[in-house]
């Protein structure tokens, strides 16, 4: 329980630092949905002009559990396309799972009734801002690799905000 309240103080503590800060990308803060392999809510804020922080707390319908990863994303124009930017980061990530649903019938940790897993995130995505309407659409992979129980994934997905 202890390790819960630390990784949610921590995280809590990032926010609130970011939110301190002012982006001039043409939207500061964004909130929507994720869709894709592990789905659930993300929030993206710019710490600077081209870098920001993204929140993701998904669920994983495969494994049966909840993921918090947080990422540092740099960012720049895409194709000479006013309001089309690519990014790439790196992150990371705690889950938490039952373990019969994350492991194989044979592995040792098969019956544990919570798994839990810390790993490294990598992002790289595009993301169009819809300045008409203040939303922004876009699709990312997310490679990623959980440590000390192992499996590393890959994770595709769409995304919807509203900017403000």
């Amino acid at each position: 329980m202890k390790i819960i309240f630390r990784i949610s103080f921590a995280l809590a503590l990032v926010l609130a630092v970011t939110f301190s800060a002012e982006a001039q990308r043409g939207y500061t803060t964004g909130i929507g949905l994720r869709g894709g392999a592990a789905s659930g809510l993300t929030i993206k804020h710019f710490i600077q002009n081209d870098v920001a922080l993204e929140g993701i707390v998904s669920t994983s319908f495969k494994y049966r559990g909840t993921v918090i990863t947080v990422l540092y994303e740099k960012h720049a124009q895409a194709f000479n396309t006013s309001g089309l930017l690519w990014y790439y980061g790196l992150g990371g990530h705690v889950g938490f799972y039952n373990g019969h649903d994350y492991y194989d019938p044979g592995n040792k940790h098969y019956g544990d009734d919570n798994v839990y897993g810390v790993g490294v995130d990598g992002v790289l995505g595009l993301e169009y801002y819809i300045r008409d309407i203040p939303f922004t659409i876009g699709a990312d992979i997310k490679p990623y690799l959980n440590l000390p129980r192992g499996g590393g994934f890959w994770d595709t997905a769409l995304h919807v905000r509203y900017v403000f």
